[in-house]
């Protein structure tokens, strides 16, 4: 079983784009956008091809890399 990494931002919504880049996915927005438009990424468990996709709070996003899918759980960083 594939183990989910929670990430936190600050700032929601986010695009599919910019949430691949800052979890570490991607190391460029164009590179996000060939994942998505690749048919790599998952959103809720539904193929999402659009980087616009704007991602809330308890998002679940999945990206297939070579033989491992890395999940993630996007959640609102809460300043204390």
């Amino acid at each position: 079983m594939t183990q989910t990494t929670i990430i936190e931002v600050k700032q929601l919504p986010i695009t599919l784009a910019q949430f691949l880049k800052w979890a570490g996915v991607a190391i460029s927005g164009s590179e996000a956008k060939q994942l998505i438009r690749a048919g790599l990424v998952f959103v809720n468990e539904v193929l999402c091809e659009t980087p616009g996709r704007q991602l809330q709070s308890g998002d679940l996003i999945a990206v297939q890399l070579y033989q491992e899918t890395a999940r993630f759980l996007l959640k609102a960083a809460i300043d204390t």
